[in-house]
């Protein structure tokens, strides 16, 4: 299912010209693509930090499996 068509995208614009004038488009556009590239930024610090968090985790495991296979033997 196709949510955003072309024509959609042309409306949102067409309604924003309305709304703020062609004279404030331009600095709503550059808030807005700040606004973006800092939740951008701060969801990709949040990312980055589970995978640091979990590879210790199995690590701890796959040691403890092989002290156990080593305890067997």
């Amino acid at each position: 299912m196709n949510f955003f068509s072309p024509w959609h995208l042309l409306l949102v614009v067409l309604v924003a010209l309305l709304l703020f004038g062609p004279s404030k488009l331009p600095e709503l556009g550059r808030g807005f693509g700040r606004m973006f590239r800092e939740f951008k930024d701060a969801t990709n610090g949040l990312v980055s930090d589970e995978p640091n968090q979990a590879a210790p985790a199995r690590k701890e495991v796959n040691t403890n499996s092989s002290v156990e296979e080593e305890a067997r033997k």
